[in-house]
């Protein structure tokens, strides 16, 4: 997904690390301390164990939505 391309109002329901980081305008390395942490949970998908995240907990994190389970 392109950078510009990339607003609150076309996310896809689950989202890359590096896509979090541009939204959230922090580094790929601090969302994946928040995931160890808790504070943005992360779904595992493939034999490697990638990383999504799910738009509500991201947005949920802006404050632009309850939070949700």
């Amino acid at each position: 997904m392109a950078d510009q391309t990339l607003s609150i109002n076309n996310l896809p329901d689950l989202l890359t690390v590096r896509e979090v980081a541009i939204v959230l305008r922090v580094s790929p390395l601090t969302i994946k301390r928040w995931g160890k942490r808790g504070k943005l949970p992360a779904i595992r998908i493939n034999s490697r164990g990638d990383r999504r995240y799910k738009k509500e907990a991201v947005l949920w994190l802006l404050g632009m939505q309850q939070k949700v389970e």
